[in-house]
């Protein structure tokens, strides 16, 4: 399934790249909130940690390294995937992974633009590379809940 799994994961590692482009030279030039909707708003910054700005204090490197050894491990699975939606939820994990790895090579940080929030309340900010890796794992999740197609021994 690599041959599904992989063009995805270029796919999303090029739409991530490419709106943090748009979004650092274009839009936030200079950086400011930009009110979308009454729920979202474009907004600049840096996470050097985590999801959720965890492990913030981490070495760049570190993290850097335990990504990459978690995108090797995801194309393992992509290539040992039995299904086209396992293959295509590792992908977008793995394309997501891909581009905030570069981010923290290029930047120090992982570059957020996505702001979405009720009220005063404000969900952390966040970026494509997070979505792909969110709607990775949701597919996945989506996937564990499945009937398992039975295959008929073959009668030789």
């Amino acid at each position: 399934m690599l041959r599904l799994g992989l063009p995805i994961a270029l796919l999303w590692f090029a739409v991530d790249q490419a709106t943090k482009w748009w979004i650092l030279n274009y839009v936030m030039n200079p950086p400011r909130v930009i009110p979308v909707t009454g729920f979202f708003n474009l907004v600049l910054g840096r996470n050097t940690g985590v999801s959720f700005g965890l492990f913030g204090e981490a070495r760049p490197g570190v993290l850097v390294a335990i990504a990459i050894g978690m995108v090797l491990a995801l194309v393992v699975w992509m290539g040992r995937a039995e299904n086209r939606l396992t293959a295509s939820a590792l992908g977008l994990i793995a394309g997501g992974a891909i581009g905030n790895v570069v981010d923290r090579l290029r930047h120090g940080g992982v570059t957020d633009f996505l702001d979405f929030y009720i009220g005063q309340w404000h969900w952390p900010s966040f970026n494509m590379a997070d979505v792909g890796i969110v709607c990775g794992a949701g597919l996945l999740l989506l996937e564990s809940f499945l009937p398992v197609k039975q295959t008929e021994p073959s009668r030789t």
